[in-house]
């Protein structure tokens, strides 16, 4: 066979090896979207199951604390984990460091702006710190899952929340409790910080006014003793 006739062959060859190739890569690129997709899906489907006004409490492997059926999770004195450092920017550009209320009871409420639970929740937990912040008790907010600053403020404006709130986007202020412990789980989530700096009670639901009060009452005295 002449030279002339073998070079359409390895042309030919050539050409299909090509195409497998891209083939291939088109077939990756395909798989890879794939993944993503169900990547995202699963994230939605968490935010989903996260922002509801029932939320879940406890957890496999949790100890420590009982959950009452009113949804609320309480622990003794002596069983109670250390609040980790919460501390940064706030939504309104301040800076607010939990530590500084050691002293105080904290009511710790984590929130979104895009959270419907959250926004049928503010206006009671408003109402609740004009009542007690003379009282020894501070409300922080931590605003997370916001992609700016924007939406947050104009929800605090909307709301009337005046307490500060952390500005924590990617949910890392949420990643500093330790696992097994009243750590939040849920958008939202509210947490009590006794006066200790000690985590005493957790809820991972929308609350009412009511529920708010109740779930605050044990800590305005020390445990049922009289603060001195």
């Amino acid at each position: 066979m002449s030279a002339a006739s073998r070079a359409p062959l390895r042309s030919n060859r050539t050409n299909r090896t090509a195409e497998r190739s891209t083939e291939r890569t088109a077939d990756a690129r395909a798989r890879n979207r794939a993944a993503r997709a169900a990547v995202g899906a699963a994230a939605a489907a968490l935010l989903v199951s996260a922002c509801s006004s029932g939320g879940t409490s406890g957890g496999g492997g949790q100890t420590g604390f009982i959950t009452g059926s009113d949804g609320i999770a309480t622990a003794k004195k002596g069983q109670r984990a250390d609040a980790p450092e919460l501390s940064g920017e706030t939504v309104d550009g301040g800076q607010v460091d939990v530590a500084d209320y050691k002293g105080k009871v904290v009511v710790l409420n984590v929130w979104g702006s895009w959270c419907p639970p959250c926004r049928a929740e503010a206006k009671n937990f408003e109402k609740v710190y004009q009542d007690v912040k003379d009282q020894g008790v501070q409300f922080v907010g931590i605003n997370t899952r916001d992609t700016s600053t924007g939406p947050a403020r104009a929800f605090e404006k909307d709301y009337g929340v005046t307490y500060p709130s952390l500005y924590d986007p990617a949910g890392r202020l949420m990643l500093r409790f330790e696992k097994g412990t009243l750590n939040p789980q849920a958008v939202p989530s509210t947490l009590i910080i006794d006066r200790e700096g000690k985590v005493a009670a957790r809820t991972l639901q929308a609350l009412s006014e009511e529920k708010l009060r109740k779930m605050l009452a044990p800590y305005l005295v020390d445990d049922g003793k009289p603060e001195k």
